[in-house]
């Protein structure tokens, strides 16, 4: 019996288009989304398809080596209206650069969205997400356009998005990381560079922010108006724009900083009307304050800051008040232990580990550039020099301390924030340079000058 199929039906066969195909061949991502049952999952092939699609049910999206979601520079590459969509292992690139529009990545506008470990290229915001209350965001890695910054979206933006999960994203060259009206959110183990603001909270309580890499950005992170919140473990590092705060802290309370290190700074940490309310006080427990330009900075009415384990460390100022105004309220310990600072000229004759005298910051160069800013021109010059050196010569001419540490620690804390800081290109830079300067430092003083061996007793003129 011949198994050849009829003429007239292998025609009928030809006619038909594939399914999830448009008419030029290619696939049909919308086709297929659209086709595709509620809660199903959709595993693309490699290749590059359409992007400009609507995701409007349950759904997964997995991607395989090299699938790319293209949205060809128009418009959001991918829309999600619906709850519980999964987007994973994608290439997602080419939005369009509107920002009246808010053109993206990927918008999600439903609760329980996963994306995770997707690949944005060339994208105005990476990831912008409405009322996606318990949302996870994982294991992306964010680009953006080469635009002028300002004319950049946010590499991850969330609002009004409670309980989500934002961890182990790298993202670099966005405008910021924002997170508005989204309580009881856990930032956690992301890397974010050379953007504006690393990360950027308002009205957002709850949150906790933990182990996260945050370097050479205009402001590592910035919080306002908002409350119980955790920061604790991270690296700010190297954000040295016009503010360039590691931390900066606005009109919040409940807030507990602890075993951050700030480094590289323009300004460590900043507190602005921080803490909020009369009745609270915050604690900054055991970080690392150290080669900032400041290392902590309060506005002079800013009072009821615990600071205690601590270590300032070679800041060119270790405190600054911003501002004129009366400053105090704040306590430079806690239960008898205090801080540990670099230039502390003190003893301890009892071996407790605590000074047996105050620390006292009363520099008269830096309070005099506190009031007038325009004198930090002169930091680190002889001019600066001389005016310090002549406070320590005649009291009278000493500021009122701006801070008073009655139990210093002597010897320097071991601050970790959770072993993973090590690793990263900061440590080993900061490791070299210190190699660097101690080798100078050596041969300065164990090479003697050219002049110095003219002038040695016996030795040819």
């Amino acid at each position: 019996m011949s198994r050849a199929i009829p003429v007239t039906l292998l025609g009928l066969l030809l006619l038909l288009p594939a399914v999830g195909r448009a008419d030029d061949g290619s696939v049909d991502l919308q086709g297929l989304i659209d086709d595709a049952d509620p809660g199903s999952t959709l595993t693309l092939e490699s290749g590059t398809h359409a992007g400009g699609v609507t995701i409007d049910k349950p759904l997964t999206i997995s991607g395989t080596d090299g699938t790319v979601i293209d949205g060809g520079g128009s418009g959001t590459v991918i829309k999600v209206t619906a709850p519980d969509v999964t987007l994973k292992h994608l290439v997602i690139r080419g939005s369009g650069a509107s920002l009246d529009r808010e053109d993206s990545g990927i918008s999600a506008n439903a609760p329980r969205v996963t994306i995770t470990d997707n690949l944005f290229e060339d994208v105005l915001f990476g990831i912008f997400a409405r009322s996606a209350e318990n949302s996870v965001i994982s294991g992306n890695v964010v680009g953006a356009k080469d635009v002028f910054i300002a004319n950049r979206g946010d590499g991850i933006r969330l609002f009004e998005s409670e309980d989500s999960i934002v961890t182990d994203n790298t993202i670099s060259g966005g405008r910021d990381t924002v997170f508005w009206f989204t309580d009881r959110v856990v930032v956690k183990g992301n890397e974010i560079s050379d953007g504006r603001y690393g990360l950027h909270f308002m009205y957002s309580d709850g949150a906790t922010i933990e182990q996260n890499i945050l370097t050479r950005n205009s402001v590592g992170a910035f919080m306002m108006y908002s409350r119980d919140v955790t920061v604790r473990d991270n690296v700010m590092a190297e954000n040295f724009g016009p503010s360039g705060y590691g931390l900066g802290l606005k009109d919040m309370d409940r807030v507990a900083v602890e075993g951050n290190r700030f480094i590289g700074n323009r300004v460590g940490m900043y507190f602005d009307n921080t803490p909020y309310s009369h009745d609270e006080f915050e604690y900054i427990i055991g970080n690392l304050f150290a080669y900032n330009r400041t290392g902590v900075v309060l506005q002079p009415s800013v009072k009821r800051n615990v600071f205690s384990g601590n270590a300032f460390i070679d800041n060119a100022e270790q405190v600054g008040v911003q501002g004129t105004g009366s400053f105090s309220g704040n306590e430079w310990s806690m239960d008898g232990v205090g801080n540990y600072w670099s230039d502390f000229a003190g003893y301890d004759a009892d071996g407790n580990g605590i000074g047996d005298v105050s620390y006292l910051a009363d520099d008269l160069y830096n309070t005099l550039s506190n009031s007038y800013p325009e004198l930090q021109f002169y930091q680190e010059t002889p001019a600066a020099r001389a005016i310090t050196i002549a406070a320590e010569m005649f009291p009278v001419l000493r500021p009122r301390p701006l801070v008073e540490d009655a139990f210093p620690l002597v010897d320097q804390p071991n601050i970790q924030t959770a072993g993973f800081a090590e690793t990263t290109s900061l440590s080993r830079a900061l490791l070299l340079t210190s190699v660097v300067m101690l080798a100078a430092a050596a041969g300065a003083v164990f090479l003697p000058s050219p002049r110095r061996r003219r002038h040695q007793p016996g030795s040819p003129a």
